[in-house]
């Protein structure tokens, strides 16, 4: 299949570009937008825009899991340039990152909105914002690393 290759690099890049550019909007489009709103308007819509956000980046995970197994093989393995492992480790890393912002810290931020608790809900947000800011400059280093790999 001589198409192989470049359609799972493209998977994994439309993955990438989901996941990097939402953190991106996110933090420096959304965020700012929100600031000036009082808790009770701002964290509800935070709640929802995050509620989708990290559901499509659960899709996009996947996405970059099942091309980069792929790919791995095919640009070396264990014999891959070093940028390749660098890339590897850091994509384990904000795997991690964004399941404990997922499945622990935004289940928090859920509950405050609905229980109106906005001090809690603030607290969870500010939370979450501080690994994003840590996810999205990994990301960024990802993405220099692909392109030094080249």
């Amino acid at each position: 299949m001589a198409y192989a290759v470049p359609i799972a690099v493209f998977l994994h890049l439309v993955g990438v570009i989901v996941w990097v550019g939402g953190m991106t909007l996110a933090h420096f489009c959304l965020r700012p937008a929100l600031a000036d709103l009082s808790p009770q308007l701002r964290l509800p819509v935070a709640e929802g825009v995050f509620s989708r956000f990290f559901n499509l980046v659960g899709t996009a995970i996947i996405l970059i899991l099942l091309s980069g197994g792929y790919l791995f093989p095919k640009f070396g393995g264990a014999q891959a340039p070093w940028p390749v492992h660098a890339m590897v480790v850091i994509g384990i890393v904000m795997m991690l990152i964004y399941g404990h912002i997922r499945f622990a810290t935004f289940p928090k931020l859920r509950r405050a909105v609905q229980a109106q608790k906005w001090p809690e809900g603030a607290i969870a947000l500010g939370r979450i914002r501080r690994l994003v800011v840590v996810n999205l400059v990994l990301g960024y280093v990802t993405v220099a690393l692909a392109t030094l790999a080249r």
